[in-house]
């Protein structure tokens, strides 16, 4: 279906794809056309479940919610939706890994200011003994000054903005986010923290950019009759 981006198979079965906000009403009509047109729209505060003719059956997530507008609708309605999805929104990024971090602050998709940075952290070692808790010293230290290199690059993208911000949306690795979360200066950060963690790559501008659309783009569970 047009405006598709990426797809993965959902828990439980049938499929999640994510649709740019922009291509969200095209994308409902592709829907339509394909599925023996629409029976019903049930628009919920946080869920819209559309019913295809077909017996196929489409969920949305939807995004910061909630929706404002709810109902049981006739037929193919979505427009609630679709003005809530593209609604201008400033977001913070903060994308972790132990070898680095790229933090941002985007607005529709596109990043206005970010800052990203790599650090050196060894690979476990498979050595026994005396070297091997000095090599686990060492990783343990590297880890340490990546993740306080992180926590300071958030603050200061982050920290002079949060007033502005609709939401702050997270992704990479979660045990190093679960450790910046214990920071009490990072505190203000996670309180606008979206539930969820993007699934990214090692934290480079391009990845920013990435998660940067992926995080206003509209999730999708298709599920067959």
């Amino acid at each position: 279906m047009g405006g598709v981006g990426r797809t993965r198979q959902a828990p439980g079965g049938g499929r999640v794809v994510e649709v740019e906000p922009d291509r969200l009403e095209r994308w409902f009509t592709r829907f339509t056309e394909r599925n023996d047109g629409v029976l019903d729209t049930r628009l919920g505060a946080e869920e819209v479940v559309v019913r295809a003719g077909d017996g196929t059956v489409a969920t949305v997530a939807v995004p910061f919610p909630p929706l404002a507008s709810t109902g049981t609708r006739s037929g193919l309605d979505v427009a609630p939706l679709v003005a809530h999805a593209t609604a201008p929104r400033r977001l913070g990024l903060l994308l972790v890994r132990l070898g680095g971090h790229s933090v941002g602050i985007t607005e529709r998709g596109r990043v206005l200011r970010s800052r990203t940075d790599r650090h050196l952290v060894h690979g476990r070692s498979a050595a026994g003994g005396w070297s091997q808790q000095r090599f686990a010293r060492r990783r343990a230290g590297q880890a340490r000054q990546a993740l306080r290199a992180a926590a300071a690059d958030a603050l200061e993208v982050l920290g002079p903005a949060l007033s502005e911000l609709d939401a702050v949306v997270l992704g990479g690795d979660r045990r190093a986010l679960d450790e910046l979360r214990e920071d009490p200066k990072l505190a203000p950060v996670f309180a606008l923290a979206r539930p969820g963690v993007l699934d990214v790559g090692e934290p480079r501008r391009a990845v920013l950019d990435e998660a940067a659309a992926r995080a206003v783009a509209v999730e999708i569970v298709l599920r067959d009759p």
